[in-house]
């Protein structure tokens, strides 16, 4: 039976670059979307030109019923022995302007979405002795650093890291790795050019980031090259934020 990569949050920037470079591959894709539905009609287009079956599921999987009727649908391709968790919404706003809305939008959607969907495919890759998982965290999360413009953002892809560990710790033995992305500043679409060229004099590399970065790295922690690396956190950023 044909296996199935499951990527939430993979209408647009990296989640849709890895998704249609899983495709690329022969994988069949799923993705999952909130809001961006001609994003996600083109997305299953792109995948399926090279011969892929790719479907589109419109959840929002920082609601757990909404988590697992993602699944269920992916799983009517086949089963899921991949999850690529790229969902998470950002903003920018000051901790004591910060409202209890927006509070719990960064946590759920960050943190809380990937609970929900690993919940469920973690034990049955687990019987099956067989899966990848790849979350998103963000570069310098893991130095727990004061972050008074970002803070619920910033709790949240800090939080990624200790969930991610803890899978690793409770998977690896069955076949299943768990793995995360920290990216710094990557041309994902998702932040104006300007922002990013002004960037670049703090990126000891010299560069912003690529797409084709991301899907490089993503593509090595969900291949058979590297079923020994479990619980481990990538930074993605030309060494900013160390």
């Amino acid at each position: 039976m044909t296996s199935v990569a499951l990527v939430t949050g993979g209408a647009r920037g990296i989640g849709r670059a890895i998704g249609l470079a899983l495709a690329s591959k022969g994988r069949d894709v799923a993705i999952a979307y909130r809001t961006s539905e001609d994003d996600a009609r083109s997305f299953v287009e792109a995948a399926s030109a090279g011969g892929a079956r790719a479907i589109a599921i419109r959840a929002d999987v920082s609601k757990p019923e909404e988590a697992e009727r993602a699944v269920r649908e992916a799983e009517a391709l086949g089963p899921v022995d991949v999850l690529v968790h790229a969902a998470g919404p950002y903003h920018r706003v000051d901790l004591f302007a910060e409202s209890p809305e927006g509070w719990r939008e960064m946590i759920e959607s960050n943190l809380s979405s990937l609970f929900y969907v690993t919940r469920i495919l973690g034990p049955t890759m687990a019987e099956r002795g067989r899966g990848r998982i790849l979350a998103f965290s963000m570069a310098n999360a893991d130095r727990l650093s004061a972050q008074p413009g970002i803070t619920a953002h910033y709790i949240a892809k800090a939080g990624v890291l200790v969930l991610v560990r803890t899978l690793a710790k409770s998977l690896g033995s069955k076949g299943v790795t768990v793995n995360a992305i920290s990216p710094g500043f990557i041309a994902s679409g998702s932040a104006p050019a300007e922002e990013l060229e002004k960037m670049k004099k703090s990126i000891p590399a010299g560069y912003v980031g690529s797409l084709d970065d991301a899907v490089g790295l993503a593509a090595f922690l969900l291949s058979d090259e590297a079923r020994y690396v479990n619980g481990a956190n990538v930074h993605l950023s030309g060494g900013w934020g160390l």
